[in-house]
C-alpha cells in the first residue's frame, strides 16, 4: 500500500521539482539581466577622471568630490574681457602655428628638405620676420628655408635659414610667435604667453 502511494506521488514530486528549478532559473535570468542593465547604464555615464592615477579612490570618494564650476568668473567684466581678447589672439596666431607644427611633425617633409614655395613664403612673412634676431639669422642673405634635425637635440626637428653663402642656422617658430604677440598685443602679451606657451621665452 505504501509503495503504491509512493508510486502515485512520484510524478507529483517530479513536477514540483521541475517547476521549482524553472522558477529559480527565471529568477536568476532576471537578476542577471538586471545586473547587465545596471552595468550598461553605468558604462554609459561620462567619466570625469582624466587618468588612472586619479582613479585610486572608490566611487563614493569620487562622488564626494564636488566638480569645480568656474562660471562665476565670467561675472567679472575684466575676466570676460581677458577671455575674449585671449580668444582673439588665438584665432590670429592659430593658422600659422598649425602650419609650423604640420611642417615639423608630419611626414610632408623629409630631413634636410626645402619648404615648398607657398609654405616658405608664409613662414618668412609670418614667422621669421618677427624673430627677435631675424637679421642675424638671415645674415648675408636668405637662400631658402628647410626642415632638419636640431644639431644638438637629434630627436627634435627645426626650421632652418639657409643663407646665400651656404651657411645655415635654426630658428624657433615659438620665439617668432611670442615676438609677434608682443608686437601686436603689447599690453596683454605677457599674460597670454604665460598661459598659452609651454616654455617661457629664453
Amino acid at each position: 500500500m505504501t509503495s503504491l502511494l509512493l508510486l502515485r506521488t512520484l510524478p507529483l514530486l517530479r513536477n514540483c521539482f521541475l517547476n521549482h528549478r524553472h522558477q529559480v532559473s527565471i529568477a536568476a535570468a532576471g537578476f542577471l539581466s538586471h545586473r547587465r542593465r545596471l552595468w550598461c547604464s553605468l558604462a554609459d555615464k561620462p567619466q570625469f577622471l582624466e587618468d588612472d592615477s586619479r582613479a585610486e579612490g572608490s566611487a563614493a570618494a569620487m562622488n564626494s568630490t564636488p566638480l569645480v564650476d568656474d562660471d562665476w568668473r565670467f561675472e567679472d567684466p575684466d575676466y570676460r574681457k581677458w577671455k575674449n581678447l585671449e580668444a582673439e589672439i588665438l584665432r590670429d596666431i592659430e593658422p600659422i602655428a598649425l602650419l609650423a607644427k604640420d611642417i615639423l611633425h608630419s611626414d610632408r617633409y623629409l630631413d634636410g628638405e626645402r619648404l615648398e614655395f607657398e609654405d616658405e613664403k608664409i613662414v618668412m612673412e609670418k614667422l621669421l620676420a618677427y624673430h627677435p634676431y631675424s637679421k642675424d639669422k638671415i645674415g648675408c642673405g636668405l637662400d631658402f628655408i628647410m626642415v632638419d634635425r636640431h644639431p644638438q637635440f637629434r630627436h627634435s626637428r627645426c626650421l632652418f635659414v639657409v643663407r646665400t653663402d651656404g651657411g645655415w642656422i635654426d630658428f624657433s617658430y615659438q620665439k617668432c610667435l611670442r615676438a609677434y604677440v608682443r608686437d601686436k598685443y603689447p599690453s596683454h602679451a605677457e599674460r597670454f604667453i604665460r598661459e598659452n606657451f609651454k616654455r617661457a621665452s629664453s
